[in-house]
């Protein structure tokens, strides 16, 4: 067991005509001591009755053979003991690397696990594993329809009609080609059906969802332009705009977002540009808060360094409104923190 050291830090920020402070209610490592030598793409889910789930990628190096899926629960200020959740294991002998692991809890209780195997993201394939149980025994793993690829990242999000949408992507064989696009289910996470998005000339994969009111859904993507690139809906996700840059920097790196309970919009990003190498511009990691989700402001800076990577978040707003994040930290551990924005 891992405990926590907790910390408390104030920063006040004036957006839109009021002070915005943020509360660094606790943060840690999500472990310490572990099988593994590297990891990466943490994913977050709220269980309820103070609990919070962790999973992500761990092995020799990503795409490495041994890459399993991994995961820990904290309760209270207190994390598990991490566990293998899921592998790449194909017979007695092959196995292929597991990648980029998205937990997601529907509305019936269901918690899902999505993630991929394959050699790399161009040939990659979407499993998914099921728990009524809050994750305690997993079901096994089964394959999306053929052509779907679930989440490829960020969470998905339920519609008040129950359908769920996924932020989905592509990359050509010749990785050349980056596309998005939206996958949906029902509430049961079956029927699935693909809907297209103009992508322009962009380059842009691992999109996030974030909600408005009346159907209005935005797009948050990851892109090879130096900038995070949007795309929007009116009806629910069923179409969008053909996407656009933002005015927030992107150095070709993921970033997560996450909309409020009081309806405002809360980035976790990298806001820098690409360097010649791919992990140049990952070194600061900051947080970014919108009431429009056009208009947006830089509010804590949870990483700011000269070298090294801090990457992937991942964000969500637990019931009684606290902020739980985390990050990749130098591919040697997982980051956690829980926040509190309060006026």
């Amino acid at each position: 067991m891992f405990r926590f050291f907790s910390v408390v830090t104030l920063l006040f920020f004036t957006f839109n005509g009021y002070a915005q402070k943020v509360e660094i209610v606790q943060s840690s490592p999500v472990f310490n001591q572990v099988p593994f030598e590297a990891c990466h793409a943490s994913t977050l889910v709220n269980l309820g009755n103070g609990k919070i789930m962790a999973a992500w990628f761990g092995g020799k190096h990503e795409g490495s053979k041994d890459v399993v899926i991994w995961s820990a629960v904290k309760n209270g200020k207190t994390w598990s003991q991490p566990v293998e959740i899921a592998n790449g294991i194909q017979n007695d002998t092959s196995r292929l690397a597991c990648w980029n692991p998205v937990l997601f809890k529907a509305e019936n209780g269901v918690l899902f696990l999505h993630y991929k195997v394959g050699q790399n993201p161009r040939t990659w394939w979407a499993e998914y594993k099921t728990s009524a149980n809050n994750g305690k025994t997993w079901s096994k793993a089964k394959k999306l329809p053929k052509d779907f690829l679930g989440p490829i990242k960020n969470k998905p999000i339920q519609l008040a009609n129950g359908n769920i949408l996924y932020p989905s992507s592509t990359e050509s064989l010749d990785e050349k080609t980056w596309n998005i696009h939206i996958e949906k289910s029902d509430a049961k996470g079956k029927n699935w059906k693909k809907i297209n998005i103009n992508c322009d000339t962009f380059g842009v994969i691992q999109p996030s969802i974030l909600s408005y009111p009346n159907g209005k859904l935005q797009l948050l993507c990851r892109s090879r332009q130096n900038v995070i690139v949007e795309s929007w809906s009116a009806d629910n996700g069923e179409t969008w705009s053909k996407l656009k840059p933002t005015q927030l920097p992107n150095p070709n790196s993921g970033s997560d977002a996450v909309t409020l309970q009081d309806g405002r919009q809360l980035l976790i990003y990298n806001p820098q540009t690409a360097g010649k190498n791919w992990w140049e511009g990952r070194t600061v990691l900051k947080l970014a808060i919108s009431t429009d989700g056009e208009n947006w402001k830089d509010i804590y800076t949870l990483e700011n360094h000269l070298k090294g990577e801090f990457s992937y978040p991942a964000i969500i707003q637990d019931k009684k409104g606290n902020i739980h994040l985390s990050y990749t930290a130098e591919r040697k551990n997982i980051t956690y923190v829980e926040l509190k924005l309060t006026e």
